[in-house]
């Protein structure tokens, strides 16, 4: 299974994908970013509104989609200029 198929778990991504979108604009780093996802995914963790297979599976999608340059657009759809390169490892 590669794609998300809860409704409620796609929420979820759908929410978190916007928000680091927004970080991004506003110049945040990829490591924020990750912070920023790792807070979100506990406190859905702790309201136990997912079953484990369903956060397992919101986890691992959220965490290729922060590690993959293509899910970010930078202004004039240009995504060598959202981060570092450095720390992206280009």
């Amino acid at each position: 299974m590669t794609a998300l198929d809860h409704p409620e778990t796609i929420r979820h991504f759908q929410s978190i994908c916007d928000a680091l979108q927004e970080l991004t604009s506003l110049g945040h780093s990829r490591s924020e970013l990750r912070i920023y996802a790792d807070g979100y995914l506990h406190a859905v963790r702790r309201t136990g509104q997912l079953d484990r297979n369903e956060l397992r599976r919101l986890e691992q999608i959220i965490d290729r989609w922060i590690m993959d340059p293509s899910s970010f657009i930078g202004p004039g759809e240009d995504i060598s200029s959202l981060f570092n390169k450095k720390e992206i490892g280009w």
